[in-house]
């Protein structure tokens, strides 16, 4: 079995976030860039297909040559090749073309890719994807077992999850669940080193529409100051729910 794992390179969540050019580009001067945390767990669930049933793992990203570092964590992770498609990924769109080019001359099995990213969270990607090549798709994917050429996921709903039935070739938009927290790789020193030496092919970018663009950024208004009141000023602390906050 082929697997394409689809990789986001995205800021840490620590990270403090800052707009240039009229808040119109993030800036990313001092940002850490790490793996998405829900390619993190679909990549996790690559190697576990890797270990258990043999399943070759290639890793995808579409962005410039600072996105390479986030692809050879992923090497050191255990997966097997690596792909950078050299573009910027400007919106949605773009992006699905790149990989659904990638895919159809891969010839890949299952493409794991995360519901959403972490910066940008449009969760758009792996149904264009999937909507471009014709694959069958499970999005909000937390399971998946593949047996031959048919595959079971459970995806989460409103209230509970679904249990689906479906057939490769086969694209998922996977998050937490797909496996747990605690069986998250962390790159060891023997992977650091074998990742060096794996192979990271660099492709270039197919012709396509950028049909959206970002115009402006804007940050979440900076949080008021804590107002204390008396523990015996019931009077007060009710006069400011009603009067200031409007919320009773």
């Amino acid at each position: 079995m082929k697997i394409l794992v689809c990789i986001s390179h995205v800021p840490d969540t620590t990270s403090k976030i800052n707009f240039t050019n009229g808040d119109s580009q993030f800036d990313t001067n001092g940002v850490q860039f790490v793996i998405n945390p829900n390619d993190e767990f679909g990549l996790t669930r690559a190697i576990w297909f890797q270990e258990q049933q043999g399943a070759h793992v290639t890793v995808v990203n579409v962005g410039g040559p600072d996105t390479e570092p986030t692809l050879r964590k992923a090497l050191a992770i255990g997966a097997n090749e690596a792909i950078r498609v050299n573009a910027e990924p400007t919106d949605g769109f773009f992006v699905a073309k790149q990989l659904a080019e990638v895919i159809k001359n891969g010839g890949y099995d299952l493409i794991i890719a995360g519901k959403e990213s972490l910066d940008y969270n449009g969760g758009m990607v792996p149904g264009m994807v999937a909507g471009l090549l014709g694959y069958n798709f499970v999005n909000s994917c937390i399971d998946l077992t593949v047996d031959g050429t048919s595959a079971k996921a459970a995806r989460e709903i409103d209230g509970g999850k679904e249990i689906v039935s479906t057939s490769l070739p086969l694209i998922i938009g996977g998050q937490k669940g797909l496996v747990e927290e605690k069986d998250l790789r962390i790159p060891n020193m023997r992977g650091i080193m074998t990742a060096r030496t794996k192979a990271l092919t660099v492709l270039e970018a197919v012709s396509a529409n950028n049909d959206t663009k970002a115009v402006k950024f804007e940050k979440p208004a900076p949080k008021s100051a804590v107002k204390l009141f008396a523990a015996d000023d019931l009077d007060g602390l009710i006069n400011a729910l009603h009067n200031e906050a409007k919320v009773i």
